[in-house]
């Protein structure tokens, strides 16, 4: 009887001791998928410094004398309308926050790293589900956009492969896998900074389950962009190209630091 009563008193104990472990495994396991799920989020704030275009440039004068024939070699250089830009710093910040922004503690960040990303499509982007597009889903905006010229479509401008891999929430982007292009440093064509990837969250890559693309740029560290002057990011986004169009089309813009 003794015998029986202290295994029924190991028994409970083992039970309870097992109860309280699977709840620290679950505490913990809660903890840890709430700080590795982490997404891309919206900016706290974004201040507009500048929002410029290329000047006019006046006619060149060409004055022959009558009965002559010239031959003239012209170079022209206009503004693309079917595309815009962003470029600027990033000043980052890793945060404990509640659900009302009420800061617990922050670090704030003195080498900012991680990707900036802008997508056309209001709804946030499934994150967990993001992947690099396609030629199918570069084709489809160019429809959309009405980006009909072969010399500047989304096909032609995003045609290289070569960056860096990447991580998106919890998704590894591998490096070489998706549209890239660098934008310019100096005035001139470069590929070692200012990279650009195209992503997208869709899983099924057919035009009927077509969703709005997700263009990426890994953050830099005050490098000398475009204009020489230093900025922490730069990336090209497409614009509706119909004759015409005097719009503008809103980009959603969000932030991951790591």
């Amino acid at each position: 009887m003794l015998k029986k009563m202290k295994i029924g008193r190991e028994v409970k104990v083992l039970a309870r001791a097992s109860f309280f472990i699977l709840v620290g495994i679950f505490f913990y396991s809660f903890i840890f998928f709430s700080v590795v799920n982490a997404a891309p989020q919206g900016p706290s704030s974004v201040v507009l410094q500048a929002n410029e275009t290329k000047g006019d440039v006046s006619a060149v004068t060409l004055n022959i004398s009558g009965g002559r024939i010239a031959t003239v070699n012209i170079t022209a250089k206009n503004q693309n309308p079917r595309w815009k830009g962003f470029v600027g710093q990033l000043v980052g910040t890793f945060t404990l926050d509640d659900s009302t922004s009420s800061t617990l503690y922050d670090w704030s960040m003195t080498t900012v790293l991680g990707e900036v990303y802008a997508t056309r499509n209001v709804s946030t982007p499934s994150w967990t589900n993001i992947r690099c597009a396609n030629t199918t889903l570069l084709e489809n905006e160019n429809y959309l956009m009405n980006h009909t010229s072969a010399n500047d479509n989304i096909t032609k401008t995003f045609n290289g492969t070569t960056h860096v891999s990447f991580v998106v929430a919890t998704t590894t982007i591998s490096a070489n896998a998706c549209p890239t292009l660098n934008t310019y440093k100096g005035n001139a064509t470069q590929d070692t900074d200012f990279e650009e990837m195209v992503l997208t969250d869709q899983t099924n890559f057919s035009i009927a389950n077509y969703s709005n693309l997700i263009y990426s740029t890994v953050i830099e560290n005050n490098v000398a962009g475009f204009d020489s002057i230093t900025y922490d990011f730069q990336m090209i986004v497409p614009e509706i190209g119909y004759d015409g169009f005097n719009g503008a089309t809103a980009y959603y813009l969000y932030v991951e630091l790591s």
